[in-house]
């Protein structure tokens, strides 16, 4: 496919690992102090296991959505590295998690925020600027976010492109 002149160019999960640029991110992802006692973290695949029984109660209070994804297929991609664990903690306190993923679109790269639970939102929101750190060294041009509408109140300089409207067909099957 030839490249338009006004089309980024498409960056693969293996370019990603060949770059060096993944390695470059874990390095550059830590904690940063934001005038509370919060630090947000990217987890480690192999630092997953540890945590992951304090992350299931965050993840059960707040499951919504459509049930695409049960907490067991999350467990599987964050090992596998298809999706990414961040956790917001203030002192030994697991106050919420997150879970992103990239969305390699034909004409962009896009970090996607697909799961957020967890309360203490004033101590951690301020820390949104390492997920966009994070998005943009490893090549991505914008984030998305599967979420209630409820976001975009306090997401404030985050827009509405579109929405996913959805039909059950279970009743049908029967």
């Amino acid at each position: 496919m030839k490249h338009r002149r006004d089309q980024e160019p498409e960056i693969s999960d293996l370019q990603m690992d060949q770059t060096g640029i993944r390695d470059r991110a874990k390095e550059f992802i830590g904690t940063v102090p934001v005038g509370t006692n919060c630090k947000v973290i990217l987890v480690t695949p192999e630092n997953i296991p540890t945590i992951w029984d304090n992350v299931i109660p965050l993840m059960e209070l707040s499951q919504t959505g459509e049930h695409e994804l049960s907490i067991d297929d999350f467990f599987e991609s964050l090992m596998e590295e298809r999706m990414h664990l961040w956790i917001a903690l203030e002192g030994s306190e697991l106050l919420a998690c997150m879970i992103t993923q990239f969305a390699t679109h034909p004409q962009k790269r896009a970090l996607r925020i697909i799961f957020l639970g967890g309360e203490g939102m004033d101590k951690w929101i301020d820390h949104m600027h390492m997920v966009e750190d994070f998005a943009l060294i490893n090549g991505c041009t914008s984030l998305e976010v599967w979420g209630r509408k409820a976001w975009l109140r306090i997401l404030k300089d985050w827009e509405c492109k579109y929405h996913i409207i959805t039909k059950d067909l279970t009743a049908r099957m029967h």
